[in-house]
């Protein structure tokens, strides 16, 4: 059952409407490199189209019509948009489900060090990354540091062409006899990951007040300086701060064909980004259409941003009482009554490491969105298995809309595999079914994907939340 070409059926007026998705992809991508980034990005697109505050609505006590549309945040890193349905929310919502996290450094508490004239800021590896890919590569810092006073500090370096860019250094070829005899997953150690971000020290005069940690670790004093000069903020601060080390620069047409897209964060944003414009494109439909960005997928989906929190029961219990369709019983019809699609990327068959994968069952590069039955690791470990009528159900709805498709899974049964947050909303009953866009590289700093797949997974959204 090969799947075609995507490519290869395009009108020259769809090609010109892939461009014009895919060049918006590239900006949201390379402004949006952090969760709240991406959120507070979204929330800015959904305003524009005509979305309000869902808590503006609730204190004024107004209700909620057909055709109306509202958005929830979840302290700033995951976000829930409506489009109100002619039909009663009890009859169940279409749901668009992706995460905007993505792995990356994390700068510790307490990061700051100087070593032999060297001063590296510490960092804590967030998801599952190959730790030696990180090593030599530009990177920049983004997130933001809360202060005492109530202010919060706001910081992007790195991104600018002006902007200076970080590093982690590597050891010489020269010197690495040892180190190239080790396993890969041991060459780079976790708490090697020092990010270079100074060696100049301040001038400390003879008879100087300077502080005796300034003398002891003068280097260390001039990047605080820098740190107090530019952005307000002293090293206390930095115990309240939330820095993400990502990769510095833009994402990239890749290809000599300008095919394929190089960019950072492409697992979810990829999903992510086409679910929000399928959302914000769709015309009042008759089931109420909704559209979930949410935080921490990489690592569990845990804590109060994450899929396992209760924000989305609870946002959807505030828009059933102010459509006059209160109380438990509803919300759980509700729930039980909704379809979703999961959207994450999946392993894009790569003929480079073709072993480890099942080529019949496998997501090829160009050929469309695709769908996942089951995800999960070897014995379907952790996965949310759709039944066989839902996936029924999603053919035909993708074969009516002209989406361009295919089914996988994440390579050979015994190679290892991966999660969804489709498991945690199908404990409400609802039908869900993993989905997404192929990925080659996945995890890495730099992520590949075909411009055609993204532009059907914005096509298949689009078709899914007209489903009734």
């Amino acid at each position: 059952m090969e799947r075609p070409n995507a490519w290869k059926g395009y009108t020259s007026e769809q090609l010109d409407e892939l461009h014009y998705l895919c060049e918006g992809y590239k900006a949201f991508i390379s402004d949006n490199k952090t969760e709240r980034e991406c959120c507070a990005a979204s929330v800015a697109m959904a305003e524009e189209a005509g979305y309000v505050s869902l808590a503006s609505r609730v204190e004024a006590g107004e209700p909620l019509k057909p055709g109306d549309k509202v958005y929830a945040v979840n302290r700033g890193k995951s976000l829930m948009l409506l489009h109100m349905g002619t039909e009663p929310l009890e009859r169940g919502v279409n749901i668009l489900g992706a995460h905007i996290d993505s792995p990356r450094l994390d700068v510790k508490q307490d990061p700051v060090e100087e070593k032999n004239e060297i001063v590296t800021l510490d960092t804590h590896y967030y998801g599952g990354v190959k730790k030696y890919q990180w090593v030599t590569i530009p990177l920049a810092i983004h997130g933001v540091v809360a202060k005492k006073d109530g202010s919060v500090v706001n910081v992007v370096i790195g991104e600018d062409e002006d902007d200076p860019v970080f590093c982690i250094s590597d050891l010489l070829i020269h010197l690495s006899s040892e180190q190239l005899g080790k396993k890969a997953s041991e060459v780079i150690d976790g708490e090697m990951l020092d990010v270079l971000v100074g060696n100049r020290p301040i001038v400390i005069e003879e008879g100087s007040e300077e502080s005796e940690d300034a003398k002891k670790s003068p280097v260390k004093a001039g990047v605080l300086a820098v740190l107090s000069e530019q952005l307000g903020i002293e090293e206390e601060d930095l115990l309240s701060a939330e820095l993400e080390v990502v990769p510095a620069g833009a994402a990239r047409d890749l290809g000599l064909d300008r095919s394929m897209i190089l960019g950072y964060g492409q697992d979810d944003r990829s999903c992510a980004y086409t679910s929000l414009v399928a959302q914000l494109d769709a015309e009042t439909p008759a089931r109420t259409a909704v559209c979930l960005l949410v935080d921490k997928e990489e690592i569990g989906s845990v804590g109060a941003t994450g899929m396992t929190s209760h924000f989305f029961e609870d946002t959807m219990a505030e828009v059933l009482e102010l459509a006059g369709q209160s109380g438990p019983l509803a919300l759980r019809r509700c729930l039980a009554a909704s379809n979703m699609l999961s959207s994450d990327v999946s392993a894009g068959f790569d003929p480079t490491f073709a072993s480890v994968f099942e080529p019949k069952n496998s997501a090829y590069l160009g050929h469309g969105l695709t769908f996942n039955k089951y995800t999960g690791s070897r014995g379907k470990s952790g996965s949310n298995d759709a039944d066989a009528e839902y996936v029924a159900t999603i053919r035909r709805v993708m074969d009516e809309g002209g989406v361009a498709w295919q089914t996988a899974e994440l390579g050979k049964v015994d190679a290892g595999g991966g999660g969804t947050i489709a498991y945690i909303l199908a404990t409400y009953g609802m039908n869900v079914i993993d989905c997404g866009v192929p990925v080659l590289s996945m995890h890495a700093p730099w992520e590949a994907t075909s411009k055609a797949d993204i532009y059907e997974a914005y096509r298949g959204y689009r078709e899914f939340l007209k489903l009734t």
